[in-house]
This record gives C-alpha cells, sequence and structure tokens, in this order.
C-alpha cells in the first residue's frame, strides 16, 4: 500500500535551501513536511560540510578592514565574470537581486540567528587578466558550514510553530504529482526497504541540489571551454546530488537550463577515508608550491597559482595530454599553505576554538600535512628531486616524470627566487608578493621559500585530479523562486530553490562564481520561494483521520 500524507508545503530536500524555506514557512503558519534521503545525522545536506563561506558586500568586516565596497562595484564583477547573454534574463535578474539583498537578506539574516565571521575576510576568485572580485568578500562563518546548518536546525526546533513541522529521514522523492495543470504534491521510495509514499501538497517545493554527484552527467554536459573530460573525476559533491528532481521537474513540463555550466576544482585528491565511491577533497594549493602537468613540466605560458580564477585553472589542467596534475613543495611550506576545503579538515574554526586557530596561522597545520601525508594515496615525498620523480613514477604507475626536466623546472624557480626581489622575473613570484600585501595572505603564504631547500624538507609532491562540485545551471525560476515552463510561465504549486534552480533563475552566476555565493544563493532563493507562498495564503484541507494514521506509519 502506498503512504498518503496532506500537508501545505511539501519540501524535497533537507540541505540548507530547503531547511531555510521550511524555516521562513513556519512563519507563516503553513504546515510543512520535509523529505530528505540522508539520516538525521547528516541533515543539512553539502553545506553542513562546506567551509561557510558566505559572498557579502558592505559588511562591518570589510570596513573595519579598510575595504570600500558597494553594490554598485560588486555588481560590476559579478556580471562581468558571469559572461550573460542575451537569453539569460532571469539568471541576471537573481545576479542582481543577489548583490543588492546579500548585505540585508543574507549576512544580517545570519547575524540574527547568532552566525559570526571570521574578522578577516578573505580575497578569492581576484580575476587572471580579466573579472574577479576588485576587493575581498568571502566571509567565512566562525564554525563552518557545520555551525550554520546546526543554527538553522537549532531554530526550526526552537520555533512557535515547530509542531507544524515534519521531518521524514530515508525519503527519496521520484517524481512530482500534477493535476490539472498544476504539480499537488511528490512521490518516491523509502530508501531503506522501497515502500512507495505519495505527498500531496499546496506547494511543492525542489530542494534537492545539482546534479554534481552524478558523474555520469557531468561527463555527459562537460563544458566545451574545458575541452574533454578527464579519465578520472573525483566526487566533491553531495551523493545523492544526482538529477533526478531535475527529470522529475521537466516531466512536469519544468524548464531546465545551463546543464553544462558546472564549477568544478582543479586540485581535488582522494579522500584518506572515503564516505561515497569516488570521494574527493578539494584542496586549497599552496601559493608557494609549483603546479605541474603530469609530465612534471610547469604548466603554463601563465603558471599555475590558486585563487585567481578557478575555471581557468581546470581548463589549463584538462588541455593536456593527460588531464590531472602535480603540486611540487616541500613540508615548510605545506604546513604553512595548504588546507583542506571544508569544515571536517578545519577542526579550530569548526570547533570554535580561537586559540587553536591562532596557532594554526602563526605555527601552519602540522597535524593536518602529517595526516594527509601518511594517509592520502596522492602525497608521495623524498628526501631529493631524484627521488622525488621515482616516487611521482611510482603512483602513476608509468615514467611519465623525467628526473632531469623536473630538476631543471624546480631548480630554474629557486634560482630566479633566490636572485632577490629586485630581480625576480616569474609572474608565479610576481603574485606571491601581491598577495603577500593583504593581511588575509600574509600570515598564510611564505615570504621567500625555495623549494629545494634541505632545511624545509622532506620533498612532497601531490597528485591532484579535477573535482566536481557545483552545478551552475537548472530549474528556471523567476524571482519568486516559481519553476517557469518552457513557455516561460510558472508552473502552479511548483518552486525551486538553492542549487535546484542554479541558486537562482537557472543559473545566476553564468560562467563563474565569486565564490561565497553557494550558501548565499541557498538562502537567498529559500526566503524568496518562502515569501512568495506565504503571499499566496493557500493552504491545502486537514487530512482525514486515515491518511493521518498512514503518515504516522510511514
Amino acid at each position: 500500500m502506498t503512504a498518503q500524507v496532506i500537508t501545505d508545503v511539501a519540501i524535497a530536500g533537507g540541505g540548507l535551501a530547503g531547511l531555510v524555506t521550511a524555516l521562513e514557512l513556519l512563519d507563516s503558519g503553513a504546515r510543512v513536511l520535509v523529505l530528505d534521503r540522508e539520516t538525521p545525522e547528516n541533515l543539512g545536506g553539502l553545506a553542513k560540510e562546506s567551509f561557510g563561506g558566505i559572498f557579502a558586500v558592505d559588511t562591518p568586516e570589510q570596513r573595519r578592514g579598510g575595504i570600500r565596497d558597494s553594490v554598485e562595484l560588486a555588481r560590476s564583477d559579478w556580471l562581468a565574470g558571469a559572461e550573460f547573454t542575451g537569453d539569460d534574463g532571469w539568471p541576471r535578474r537573481w545576479a542582481d537581486a543577489y548583490v543588492e539583498e546579500c548585505r540585508a537578506g543574507i549576512y544580517e539574516w545570519l547575524r540574527s540567528r547568532g552566525i559570526r565571521f571570521l574578522p578577516v575576510v578573505n580575497w578569492i576568485e581576484r580575476g587572471l587578466y580579466g573579472p574577479g572580485n576588485s576587493v575581498p568578500r568571502f566571509h567565512i562563518v566562525w564554525g563552518t558550514g557545520s555551525e550554520l546548518v546546526a543554527r538553522v536546525i537549532a531554530a526550526l526546533e526552537r520555533h512557535p510553530a515547530a509542531g507544524r513541522l515534519e521531518l521524514r529521514y530515508g525519503h527519496r522523492v521520484e517524481r512530482l504529482l500534477t493535476a490539472g495543470g498544476r504539480v499537488i504534491g511528490c512521490a518516491g521510495r523509502t530508501e531503506d526497504d522501497g515502500r512507495p509514499f505519495e505527498v500531496h501538497a499546496e506547494h511543492t517545493v525542489v530542494a534537492g541540489g545539482g546534479f554534481g554527484g552524478n558523474l555520469e552527467h557531468v561527463r555527459r554536459h562537460w563544458d566545451p571551454d574545458w575541452h574533454r573530460p578527464p579519465e578520472v573525476i573525483l566526487n566533491g559533491s553531495h551523493h545523492f546530488a544526482d538529477g533526478t528532481l531535475h527529470g522529475a521537474a521537466r516531466d512536469a513540463g519544468a524548464a531546465v537550463t545551463h546543464v553544462g555550466r558546472m564549477w568544478n576544482y582543479a586540485a581535488g585528491v582522494h579522500h584518506p577515508r572515503p564516505r561515497r565511491p569516488g570521494h574527493g577533497l578539494s584542496l586549497v594549493p599552496p601559493k608557494s608550491a609549483l603546479w605541474v602537468n603530469w609530465r612534471g613540466e610547469r604548466i603554463g605560458p601563465e603558471p599555475m597559482v590558486h585563487g585567481f580564477d578557478t575555471r581557468r585553472l581546470v581548463a589549463q589542467v584538462c588541455a593536456e595530454e593527460k588531464a590531472y596534475s602535480w603540486q611540487i613543495l616541500n613540508r615548510r611550506i605545506a604546513v604553512r599553505e595548504l588546507v583542506v576545503s571544508g569544515a571536517e579538515f578545519n577542526d579550530a574554526i569548526r570547533e570554535k576554538r580561537p586559540l587553536a586557530f591562532i596557532a594554526t596561522l602563526l605555527r601552519g597545520n602540522r597535524r593536518l600535512v602529517d595526516d594527509l601525508t601518511g594517509s592520502c594515496e596522492d602525497f608521495v615525498t623524498a628526501d631529493s628531486l631524484d627521488g622525488l620523480a621515482e616516487a611521482m613514477n611510482g603512483l602513476a604507475g608509468d615514467d611519465s616524470v623525467d628526473r632531469e626536466r623536473l630538476k631543471a623546472v624546480v631548480r630554474g624557480y629557486d634560482a630566479n627566487l633566490r636572485r632577490g626581489r629586485a630581480l625576480r622575473n616569474d609572474d608565479q613570484l610576481r603574485r606571491i608578493a601581491q598577495l603577500r600585501q593583504y593581511r588575509g595572505d600574509r600570515l598564510r603564504t611564505c615570504r621567500s621559500q625555495p623549494i629545494e631547500d634541505p632545511a624545509a624538507g622532506p620533498l612532497l609532491a601531490i597528485r591532484e585530479f579535477i573535482l566536481s562540485r557545483k552545478s551552475l545551471g537548472g530549474l528556471q525560476t523567476d524571482l519568486d523562486s516559481r519553476v517557469l515552463g518552457a513557455a516561460g510561465f510558472p508552473i502552479p504549486g511548483l518552486y525551486a530553490v538553492g542549487e535546484a534552480a542554479g541558486f537562482g533563475g537557472g543559473g545566476m552566476h553564468g560562467k563563474r562564481t565569486l565564490e561565497g555565493t553557494f550558501l548565499g544563493g541557498c538562502i537567498l532563493t529559500a526566503r524568496h520561494a518562502a515569501r512568495a507562498i506565504a503571499a499566496g495564503g493557500s493552504v491545502a484541507p486537514a487530512p482525514p483521520e486515515r491518511l493521518r494514521t498512514l503518515a504516522l506509519r510511514a
């Protein structure tokens, strides 16, 4: 027998976007049912695993740091990077909405719920010979994404109308229910025993994430600007972000746009303790390391350095004959500069331990380096460049890296560095010097560290693969987060939020993101959806007793 439930609003997906939608809807008195495939301890989706970066404009943290920012400057940066075309009307409107509303609608909304940010704003995606963030805008949540999700869940639990919210775990939504041209709910099966269920609702919200966890989809829709998809792609997305709900919405008449736009990373390594197939970690590559190709040759013509243009880094790696790369560095550089993106490996921030965090900034993160060199299959060490080349070839299973070529690359770079600041003629060294001018990067970037330095050893090589992460396209929505059909009109009863909607409009980032806009986009689209649903004022009738009983059993 199919279990049936009636509610006012059904939300398919318990990530950040779905939870914020539910929280805002409780204010309107709606009955809300959240369906999620996960278990209770994993509620919150990929946001819970994230670093917790929020793109915000003209904040107190920026002002205290002497950073002058404005909506006009942020909009200019965003539009330059997005490269919108003439048919990107809704993505462009969502981009405008984000930069105009992010201070009050995201930053201050989080502050009102007890969220605090690190005092120094990070400056990433600065742009390389082109568009990027003109000023630092990446605000890191004190407690990472784990704290952000925990605060939202706590607000749901403490809400005066919490009794009108139900969370159902292990429920996989597979299709949308329609009648008379309207979406009237959703249906699927439970994860543990495959029992069918149906939920009838006045409003249905798709909040199931993107399709970055479906590597077959990632390959099939690979951006042609990135040449061909690599042989190895690691999964840095949520394992349930497989595009199922995009297909269900398309079957109900929804427009799905820009499915080839993705935000992937060039510095992925295998997770030493994987929790899903192909599980990868996204490294924040050390600026003082040499980024070389599969043969040990420096990738160019301009050297690859993280923090300027992520999209270009992916393109550079994928243009090589074999689409993986290496970072060449030593232990001193790794301890000072190596970071893993996300909550898991940043415990001092995640657990809000200020003294431990300050110690990491001042002395580096030896524990992280020891963990990864000892447990991650993509890390190799050696006491000499000859030995390092041998270890790299041993890991790759071939003789691709020529030791003499590798020695020439490393020693040429070191010689250039040792000439002194006045005589250095290398674009990577110029970028390092510029990075160190900003206080947010100074402590995390070595001053002038050669790689072949006996006092800084041992030498280290990190093999890196392309890592799938975010879907920049998705269900096309208007500014009320209503899903649009192929003809451009809203489908009654259907909404989409967060990554499922390409973070707004089916692709509000365009070709590239300025970072920090993913979590922010989840909050913004969720709040727009809840406001629109509440303004509609229509609720489903109370369920009959028979359906109440079935609901309790489901």
